[in-house]
Formats: structure tokens, C-alpha cells, sequence
């Protein structure tokens, strides 16, 4: 019991939490402005993937994890650009184009992959971190939350910024008033369809960084279907985060969490089946589910085409 409780095994438990959270805290994100909006992100799953895919060749190229991360955000508009054609502008069933995307990702990603690389899995060098002065000398919390590399700030940056274009600004009461009541918006002269089309683009482009912080952070390699349901999971955190990128940020860590518990326990020299490993994030979502589905909020319009003029 002592040593579950040593600075060792709590130092290893929060910087395992963060390091495995943050890409569910960027796909949550992006799925909270898209649901905000009235477009539910099936796909999220499939923007993941291919920022995963483009992140890790920018970082392995670019000789730089910005660079990948950069190359992330651009996959992730790019197929969020077809999204918004295909569910915004033509009117097509979201859950119908969000399995596609999940199937182009999947089937492109593990493709372009072995094409690539066959069987040899290249891996990218460490991110550096970025100290914070005396804060990082504070036991446990220094050397685990305040040496983080700057993403991990620019994720908490996101957050506060996310929460205030909800709350304070015009583009964000816009965006709640087209999940909310679409012909309202409407009639108040602001198009429905482009802000509905700006915030499917904002969705894959935080989908596509997560899924290169996946790869080039947390991983350092790309593997065929990395995500292992990932995608589906930042779906629910942002469904009962009910609108507040707060939310999504715990129910991140959370995760984050499940998942650093056998790495941690490995450095005390307790071993972990790995089964029980994967297993523990989805039984914490389901846990999640039963206690507080009824209390989560959906836009009313949300999942639903809309066309103007249309009845």
C-alpha cells in the first residue's frame, strides 16, 4: 500500500493521464463545436486516423512534431472539408457520411502505411518538455504536470479559449442557436449552413490534432487502427460534458487515467494483464453512461439537415 502512494507511483499515474488524455481533450473538443452546432462527428474516429497518419510523416519528414502536428490539423480539414459537402451543404445522413469516414481512414491509413513501410515501424524522437520555473520542483505535480511540452499548455489554452467563444461571443451564440433552433437563426438573417459549415471544419481540424498528438506524442510511432475506438469515446465525453469544454477536459483525464494505472503500477513492479489495460477506459465510460446519460443535453437539432425554406 506504501508504495502506491510513493511520489513514483503518483508521478508516473499523472503524467500517464495526461500523456493518454490529451488527444481524447482535442477530439472532445472538436466534437463539442460540432454537436453545438447541430452536426453529430460520427466519423471522429476516421479524423483521428488520418491526423494520425499525416502528424506522424510530417513529424518522421519535417525533422519537427510541429510540423506534425500541423500536417494533423490539415488532414483533419481536409476530410472535415468533404464532411461539410456531403452533410452540411447537400443534406446527406450524418451517421451514414461519419461511417464512411471511419471506413476511408481505417482502410486509407493501414494502406498508405504498409505501402509505405511494409513491416517497419519508424519511431520519432521524445517531445522536449518545457519546465515551468519553481513549479516544477513542487513534488509530484513538478515533475509531471508543470514539465510538459508546450502542447500540453496550448490543450489548456484551448479550452478556456473554446469555453469563451461559447459563452461571450457572437459566433458562439450562433453556433448554439443552430443546434438549438436552426429556422430561428435563420430568420435572423445569419445562414444556418455556413456556421454549421465552419464549426464541421473546426471539428476535423482538432480531430485531425488529436489523432497527430496520438502519434507523435504519446506513441512516437504510427500503427494501423491506433485509435482503438478513441474517436467513440471523445463522442460521449463531449455528449456529457453538455456543452462545457470543462467537462470535457475531466472526463479527458479521466480516461487518461484508466489507462496510465498499468503503466504506473509497472513501474512499482506490479504487472497489469494487458486485457484488463483496454478494458478499463470503457468500462469507465459505461460507468459514466448509467450515472449521468440522463442528466447529459443534446442540441434539439442536432443530427438533423437543414434546408432552407424547407418545412
Amino acid at each position: 500500500m506504501s508504495e502506491l502512494l510513493s511520489a513514483t507511483f503518483l508521478t508516473a499515474l499523472v503524467s500517464g493521464a495526461i500523456l493518454a488524455g490529451l488527444p481524447l481533450l482535442f477530439a472532445g473538443l472538436g466534437e463539442l463545436v460540432g454537436e453545438q452546432s447541430g452536426i453529430l462527428g460520427i466519423g471522429m474516429e476516421g479524423y483521428m486516423l488520418l491526423g494520425a497518419y499525416a502528424g506522424f510523416n510530417g513529424a518522421l519528414y519535417g525533422g519537427s512534431p510541429w510540423v506534425g502536428m500541423l500536417c494533423g490539423v490539415v488532414a483533419g480539414l481536409a476530410i472535415g472539408s468533404v464532411v461539410m459537402l456531403l452533410s452540411v451543404r447537400l443534406g446527406l445522413d450524418q451517421v451514414v457520411v461519419g461511417i464512411g469516414v471511419i471506413l476511408l481512414g481505417e482502410g486509407l491509413t493501414s494502406l498508405l502505411h504498409a505501402v509505405q513501410f511494409g513491416a517497419s515501424y519508424p519511431r520519432l524522437g521524445e517531445m522536449n518538455d518545457l519546465p515551468i520555473p519553481l513549479l516544477s520542483r513542487i513534488p509530484v505535480l513538478g515533475e509531471s504536470v508543470f514539465s510538459q511540452p508546450l502542447i500540453f499548455w496550448a490543450g489548456i489554452a484551448l479550452v478556456f479559449m473554446v469555453r469563451w467563444m461559447l459563452r461571450s461571443t457572437r459566433w458562439g451564440l450562433d453556433l448554439r442557436a443552430a443546434g438549438e433552433k436552426p429556422r430561428a437563426l435563420d430568420a435572423a438573417g445569419v445562414s444556418v449552413i455556413a456556421v454549421r459549415s465552419w464549426a464541421v471544419l473546426v471539428s476535423g481540424a482538432l480531430g485531425g490534432l488529436g489523432g497527430a498528438y496520438l502519434a507523435v506524442v504519446s506513441a512516437g510511432v504510427f500503427v494501423a487502427y491506433m485509435t482503438n475506438g478513441l474517436g467513440f469515446i471523445a463522442i460521449v465525453v463531449a455528449m456529457l460534458a453538455r456543452g462545457r469544454p470543462g467537462w470535457v477536459l475531466g472526463g479527458s483525464l479521466i480516461f487518461g487515467l484508466c489507462l496510465s494505472v498499468a503503466t504506473a503500477l509497472q513501474v512499482i513492479g506490479v504487472d497489469v494483464p494487458t486485457d484488463i489495460v483496454y478494458m478499463l477506459p470503457f468500462l469507465a465510460v459505461m460507468v459514466a453512461l448509467a450515472a449521468f446519460a440522463r442528466r447529459s443535453y443534446l442540441p434539439a437539432a442536432l443530427g438533423v439537415p437543414y434546408g432552407r425554406g424547407e418545412r
